[in-house]
């Protein structure tokens, strides 16, 4: 390879090739062939470019045509032309997870994927697919900072053509502009060479061999014996841990940062090789043979969308014998497995203590609630259209909550917590069961009957009801923010006061956890993805429920008739007999007339440093905050105005500092709603004129949706324009000036960029953003594109 091109390549990526994407044995690879030297090195250069060109739209199940390029198996499983979600399949589909379905590339074939790479199977006379996008992408380059073609749609749900090699030229001819990369700036000429190269000579990939220190080795073995034990306490918990985490990226505390493992059911035992046991949901049945729980390596690219990680130390382990095994406690007989099983954790899992498993929860909460809007499934508008655009979270303390100091309450109350999986049969559309909120009504008379009797009822809750993170968990309090179909969480209380919150107790968070990640089926009918949203309603009106019993009695229903407007609102509470309970005392005296505010700024009093009480840029009344903002831009947030409504979801603000440095904001339109107790027509429930942004430090979300790249002495301007913006044609003039258009030659530079400030800023937890939904803002204001 060229001496200048490798300058260059280093000099691109050099901060994101310090850490590493993707962590592999290049020594492996330098064994295959004589050749073995250069393709080794042409392979390094090759998984650089692909990481950081084409894995940002290529990942998870909404890569276009399920083309997953986060590893080598799945540039050799190739694409497919069945679309994994399709909100009217009547039938469940057949699963294609990667790794997982299938192993070889004779079985991705039979299940419908074809080669993208050189391949002896096919004609490769005119290049292979990959080569093929990639000659078009030159033919036919997007002309520099233009808006692009009409026909380059960028809607998610835009039906995909996935052509096959024998297409291709049909597919081209009547696409000329949809090279690679899609609907974006070309890649350099550099980067063009660095993967024709490769493919000329066969795209070679090395196997994945990662390397494990020996500490490392010691610690999955010693991880491996503890879940494996026969001991059928141990049996019980490995299974309720195991269902909890089997999509965590499990990692060691002072190991590599890039290092990370998937807990997995195995059919061979530890030392063995892994053989995954492949089941929809992981408390479906694993066959009759025994299994065993493995620590896999995960040795894909990382991407943030479902990078969800959790700690796995020995502290850990210490950890789950504190709360799991020191309590007293005897299992009679262990649960079968199946979807009844998995429909209702608290029958399953009746014989661990509830305090043990929530506590469990409690520990990692974000971690768990990061689950319920992250994770494999990337397109979680199923979940999130059902949650306002910012809310704040807290959770009932075991202390306060009778599902815990009760044992009485789940005994009797677990008939009635059935989850929507465990209602649904085999056949289409089945008995709707899973669509009926009959037993969610008979839980919340039951849940009430229950407290009422309880001493609560006399006292009402007070601030020590609500769980303080035991003076030292920051997780105790979190923020999640919805960016229209996806969602991200994070501890402590950010932006202003938020419209509504929630009060999360120990039978809500395990319903949540069960409805959203453990019995979600991406691959199920749309009689499942119905039925899962339907209950995550429920779910969240009882959260705001909660949180109404803290505030004065004689404001409630006030304050939950501006979270539910309209008429059909009125009519979707009365249908599922929700009403604000009048008679539950609260247990505090408020000392001002603004309740919400005050009990919730009461509640980050309480952190002591576990989180930032004030937030100089979204929340904070004292002038003296004006200090702490050097940017001007408290003027943007938190503030309403004709102006909010152009921002997109999600924004990435790059300030260049006089100094040399880059500041990086993370912009976040906060969308109000008359309600949000609807599946269809978002659009006519939406309050504009209440909308908002939040403006915080760093990295927030997975899927930017534009780029705003400003100098320290534009702020001024900055902040001024966006302010009198007040049309499209406004929109676009601002656009023009601060913003970069995918079409941008610094497009992909500043992608790189961010990409490597996020890694080096936090190097456990950051990962590749996607740019799937990034906008190209246009004139006619077209939401698929603006």
């Amino acid at each position: 390879m060229p001496r200048t091109l490798r300058i260059g390549r280093l000099l691109t990526y050099a901060v994101a090739a310090v850490f590493g994407f993707l962590i592999l044995d290049q020594a492996a690879a330098q064994s295959n062939t004589d050749r073995a030297e250069d393709q080794s090195a042409s392979w390094a250069d090759v998984q650089d470019i692909l990481n950081h060109r084409c894995v940002v739209c290529h990942s998870c199940y909404d890569a276009p045509c399920q083309l997953k390029l986060t590893s080598p198996d799945g540039l050799l499983r190739g694409a497919s032309k069945q679309a994994v979600y399709h909100t009217e399949r009547l039938t469940d589909a057949q699963p294609t997870r990667l790794g997982i379905d299938a192993q070889t590339v004779p079985e991705w074939r039979a299940l419908g994927f074809f080669s993208v790479l050189p391949s002896s199977d096919q004609n490769d006379e005119d290049g292979s697919l990959m080569e093929r996008y990639l000659n078009l992408g030159r033919q036919e380059p997007l002309a520099a900072n233009a808006l692009l073609p009409q026909d380059l749609g960028l809607a998610l749900d835009r039906k995909l053509a996935c052509p096959t090699p024998q297409e291709f030229d049909a597919y081209s001819a009547s696409n000329p502009k949809a090279g690679m990369p899609y609907a974006a700036a070309p890649l350099t000429e550099d980067e063009y060479q660095v993967l024709m190269t490769w493919a000329q000579i066969g795209a070679p990939v090395p196997p994945i061999e990662p390397e494990l220190s020996d500490d490392v080795q010691a610690q999955i073995a010693s991880w491996e014996a503890f879940l494996n034990s026969p001991d059928p306490r141990y049996q019980l918990m490995g299974r309720y841990i195991y269902e909890h985490l089997f999509l965590a990226r499990l990692h060691f505390p002072g190991t590599n940062p890039r290092q990370f493992f998937q807990l997995v059911r195995s059919t061979t035992p530890p030392g063995s090789e892994i053989e995954v046991i492949a089941t929809r949901r992981p408390f479906d049945d694993p066959g009759s043979a025994p299994f065993y729980y493995r620590l896999q390596s995960f040795d894909e690219t990382i991407v943030h969308k479902d990078h969800l990680v959790y700690t796995f130390g020995l502290e850990r382990m210490a950890r789950y014998q504190q709360i799991f095994l020191e309590p007293d406690w005897l299992v009679t007989a262990l649960p079968a497995y199946g979807k009844d099983e998995g429909g209702n954790p608290f029958s399953t899992f009746a014989e661990i203590p509830a305090r043990s498993r929530y506590q469990f929860l409690l520990d990692d909460a974000l971690f768990f609630v990061r689950s319920f809007i992250r994770g494999p499934v990337c397109h979680g508008e199923t979940a999130v259209d059902v949650i306002e655009d910012r809310f704040w979270v807290s959770f009932l303390d075991p202390e306060a909550d009778l599902s815990v100091t009760d044992p009485s309450f789940l005994a009797e109350g677990a008939a009635f917590l059935e989850l929507p999986v465990g209602a649904l049969d085999g056949r289409v559309l089945g008995d709707l069961q899973g669509l009926s909120h009959e037993n969610q009504v008979k839980y919340l008379e039951f849940r009430e009957t229950r407290y009422r009797e309880s001493a609560a009822h006399n006292t009402g809750f007070g601030y020590d009801a609500i769980w303080d993170g035991d003076g030292t968990n920051p997780q105790a309090l979190i923020t999640v923010f919805r960016h229209f179909d996806n969602a991200s969480a994070m501890t402590g209380f950010h932006g202003g006061i938020p419209e509504t919150a929630w009060v999360i107790d120990f039978p809500v968070f395990e319903r949540i956890y069960y409805d959203l990640v453990a019995g979600y089926d991406v691959f199920g009918r749309v009689e499942h993805q119905l039925s899962t949203r339907l209950y995550m309603d429920e779910l969240r009106m009882e959260s705001e429920d909660t949180f109404l019993f803290f505030m004065p009695p004689d404001i409630r229903q006030a304050m939950h008739d501006t979270w539910y407007q309209g008429t059909l609102a009125e009519l979707h509470t009365y249908w599922h007999r929700r009403y604000v309970d009048p008679s539950f005392p609260t247990g505090i005296t408020f000392e001002t007339d603004t309740p919400k505010q005050e009990f919730l700024y009461e509640l980050l009093d309480r952190g002591n440093g576990l989180w930032a009480i004030t937030d100089p840029i979204n929340r904070c009344d004292d002038p003296a905050c004006s200090d702490d903002d050097q940017t001007g831009l408290r003027a943007l947030a938190n503030q309403t105005g004709e102006w909010v409504r152009f921002f997109p979801d999600a924004s990435l603000l790059l300030i260049e500092t006089e100094d040399g440095s880059t500041d990086l904001y993370s912009v976040l339109h906060d969308k109000a709603h008359f309600n949000v107790a609807f599946l269809f027509n978002e659009e006519d429930r939406r309050d504009p004129q209440a909308d908002v942004l939040s403006i915080l430090q760093g990295v927030v979300g997975s899927y930017p949706n534009f780029f705003f790249r400003v100098r320290q002495d534009q702020m001024d301007s900055f902040v001024t324009s966006a302010i009198a913006v007040r049309s499209q044609e406004d929109w676009m003039k601002f656009v023009a000036t601060f913003g970069l258009r995918r079409t941008s030659p610094d497009f992909w530079q500043t992608s790189d960029q961010v990409m490597a400030m996020f890694l080096a800023n936090n190097p456990v937890h950051a990962g590749v953003l996607d740019l799937n939904r990034y906008k190209d803002p246009r004139p006619d204001g077209n939401p698929d594109n603006n």
